[in-house]
């Protein structure tokens, strides 16, 4: 989520009151924003979403929840030591949080492990350890429109008679101690972006936000008039009509056989009718293409901690094969493929076949993406149900990452086409009647030379680095990945280094690069590529040959906070992932919208920002899907390409014999050796493109109004990109409720009898 004091003010029109207000108190608005801890309650982009989701729904008038768990220690500080990264736990409630309200008033229990009795009534779970959940909310204000929704986050607590409630030995002492067990699940952040690790602490986390929230949203719908029975129908006929639950990737994926169980075996519903309710309730966002992404939890993992949802996953994997069966008779491998359940070793569920049997919809999140998960991924399903499947395109709020970070360029924009853009972001394509305005060419300039003179002096602050503000801010901040291909810009910073050095008198154009983002603590590969980047800068900026012609920073502990410093002072914007491998990103739009120019690959969301602004106003490279999936066929020899490129043969061997780490010279050799015999995602195979496209960049960025007139081009075709727009498509295609324009009178004024009624009863 970031911070929230800002963005609150925004939102409700206060910022300018309070700057005021606080600057008659004789304080700096800005430095008390800077003591706010960020809330750092995710991982990279999937998170982000969710917080940009919020804020759209909340802006949109939609009755919208927003469910997670409240860690007590969110994603880690990251500092740099040595070049090596180092973890650090951020602790981000040290000194409260003022924004969240305990809710002790709606504490669930939430029961782990125990063991299933049949009967002649159903089954009962039972001999369960019992954990409490207790929620914090935390207010989500919508634009402008005195709309505030709830983002509620659930902490564990032990029950009181925990440990003490069983025949005990009497160590009353051990006992309370023991109460940090069950009060672990809510601790910490597991740190993995796209890839899965099965830990039984992690499926308790999943679960446990699960049953919590269903308890809340059952309590909720019973409460309503909707839930009240009625003599004709099932207290529950209308509940996929008033609640639709969208699954953010595969992670909350065992609410599927929680509410079957709530179902069947507390509200007594027969099977078909609680599996007919349960499908239309849910939908399910498919985040990630990556094998290893995928969760695939054990059998037995499962049958220990929630056996009751074993057998529901059994009998849901049951029947779902049986109707394959009856489609496709003596399709044994078509069974296989679909099965819920993975046979091998290990007998593992895969959760993303139980989210697409289990939901009504399945969505990519960019064109491209929804086209390898219905084509690819998860063809067997799309063959079957080609209506289930669809596309929403990811979306950014431009509250957040326009009007807060870049106030510079959100009030020049509203100079031109007034201020209605904030919350129609496709307006913006008003400002292709300013391309050739000089005047406005100028202005535009000016922003971004500002932004880029403000962030130049904190990097001096914070790293006692010397930047030229008129140099190209090249700029690469992500989670650290293979697939993200950091190393591939590496070696393009390696090529420019030894390029100046070569021909010192040349004509070259002075870059800053900038490369940041965290690796998850276990990923060893993605820590040897930060320090690869820092062994990289600490030669090439105390080169006297290379003067300031070329910097390179590792920008440390990104983190929302700092992306709203960084992306507003950017020139260019690193997109450059393998395609087919990025889902959607969500950054590429923030640079967009903030004026800088993309160099990027034929992937994810890049693809739509190249077809919305057109292809010449963006730097695309490399190979297409199609040319991957043909290297593929033919077998990727890395080996060609260093044979054939000089200047990559140079740079990797550089990397190969300790230039850039006189003390241990074999220090990269694991790197090296990925990159010649197992690089899943083919560094080399692109590197002499993206080195051509790069000229290409410097020689537009030589002619600064050609360089602002793509820039603005850029800015006016980034109203696609919005996350209100990404809302309004799943609230039409998949939640069916209406948007409201309607501004809600403030508190204080009185309210029409009338206006009490809500047309869009259903909450998302």
């Amino acid at each position: 989520m970031g911070r929230t004091l800002q963005n609150t003010m925004i939102n409700l029109g206060l910022q300018n009151a309070c700057d005021e207000a606080v600057y008659q108190l004789g304080l700096d608005m800005e430095e008390l924003e800077e003591i706010e801890e960020d809330a750092g309650l995710g991982n990279g982009g999937l998170g982000r979403l969710a917080a940009c989701f919020l804020d759209s729904m909340a802006t949109l008038g939609l009755a919208a929840y927003g469910y997670g768990i409240r860690y007590e220690y969110g994603i880690f500080n990251q500092k740099i030591r040595d070049g090596w990264q180092v973890e650090e736990a951020d602790d981000w409630l040290r000194h409260g949080n003022p924004w969240e309200k305990a809710r002790p008033e709606y504490m669930l229990p939430v029961h782990f492990y125990g063991r299933v009795e049949h009967s002649a009534s159903g089954a009962k779970w039972i001999d369960t350890q019992v954990v409490l959940a207790l929620p914090y909310d935390t207010p989500v204000p919508g634009y402008m429109n005195n709309t505030v929704n709830t983002m509620r986050l659930w902490s564990a607590r032990a029950p009181n008679d925990f440990n003490l409630r069983d025949f005990n030995v009497g160590d009353y002492i051990q006992a309370v101690l023991d109460r940090n067990l069950a009060e672990n699940i809510s601790r910490v952040l597991y740190p993995n972006d796209n890839f899965f690790e099965g830990k039984e602490l992690r499926l308790k986390q999943e679960y446990f936000v699960v049953a919590a929230t269903l308890q809340d949203i059952i309590r909720r719908f019973k409460a309503s008039k909707f839930g009240s029975t009625d003599s004709v129908r099932t207290v529950f006929d209308s509940f996929p009509d008033q609640v639709a639950i969208q699954l953010n990737d595969t992670h909350p994926a065992m609410a599927i056989p929680e509410l079957m169980r709530i179902f069947v075996d507390i509200e007594k519903l027969p099977w078909d009718k609680a599996w007919d309710i349960t499908k239309r309730t849910f939908a399910y966002t498919n985040h990630t293409v990556l094998p290893e992404a995928l969760e695939r939890w054990p059998v037995d993992l499962v049958e220990k901690l929630l056996p009751r949802h074993l057998q529901i996953i059994y009998e849901i994997n049951q029947r779902h094969l049986d109707h394959i069966a009856s489609l496709f008779p003596n399709d044994v491998d078509r069974l296989r493929r679909m099965s819920l359940i993975e046979e091998g070793n290990t007998k593992r569920i895969n959760m993303a076949h139980l989210c697409i049997v289990g939901s009504h919809a399945v969505n990519g999140v960019a064109k491209i993406h929804s086209e390898i998960v219905k084509t690819q991924v998860f063809e067997d399903f799309a063959a079957l149900e080609p209506e289930k499947f669809q596309n929403k395109t990811n979306g950014i709020t431009p509250r957040r990452w326009l009007l807060l970070c870049n106030p510079g360029l959100a009030e020049l924009i509203a100079e031109k086409i007034g201020e209605d853009y904030v919350r129609d972001l496709s307006q913006l394509t008003k400002l292709h009647k300013f391309v050739d305005d000089d005047l406005f060419i100028r202005e535009v300039a000016k922003v971004k030379q500002e932004n880029k003179v403000k962030f130049a002096l904190y990097l001096e602050k914070e790293y006692k680095v010397k930047i030229n503000p008129s140099s190209m801010f090249d700029v690469h901040v992500k989670r650290i990945h293979e697939y993200k291909r950091q190393l591939m810009n590496c070696l393009h910073i390696i090529t420019m280094y030894n390029r100046i050095r070569r021909d010192p008198a040349k004509l070259f154009v002075p870059r800053t690069v900038i490369i940041g983002g965290k690796a998850a603590p276990g990923y060893h590969m993605a820590k040897m590529i930060i320090k690869l980047i820092n062994a990289v800068a600490q030669v090439v900026n105390n080169d006297p040959m290379v003067g300031s012609k070329l910097k390179v920073i590792f920008l440390e502990n990104y983190r929302v906070s700092l992306a709203e410093k960084v992306i507003p002072a950017t020139d260019l914007s690193e997109q450059i992932s393998t395609a087919g491998t990025e889902a959607s990103g969500t950054g590429n739009m923030k640079f967009m919208l903030n004026g800088a120019l993309t160099i990027g690959t034929m992937d994810g969301a890049n693809v739509e920002m190249a077809e919305e602004a057109g292809e010449e106003n963006l730097f695309i490279f490399g190979m297409r899907v199609e040319d991957v999936t043909e290297l593929d066929r033919k077998g990727y020899n890395a080996q060609l390409y260093y044979d054939r490129l000089p200047e990559l043969k140079q740079a990797v061997d550089q990397i190969k014999s300790g230039f850039f780490s006189p003390k241990d010279p074999n220090l990269f050799s694991d790197v090296v050796n990925m990159l010649f015999h197992h690089d899943r995602f083919k560094v080399f195979a692109d590197y002499e493109a993206y080195v051509k496209c790069q000229e290409k960049v410097s020689e537009l960025y030589l002619n600064s109004k050609a360089w602002t007139k793509m820039v603005i081009r850029n800015i006016a075709a980034a109203g696609k990109f919005s996350s209100d727009r990404t809302i309004k498509e799943y609230a039409r295609d998949i939640w069916h409720v209406e948007p409201s324009d309607l501004k809600i009178p403030p508190p204080n004024e009185p309210r029409d009898a009338g206006q009490d009624k809500t047309p869009n009863g259903t909450a998302a």
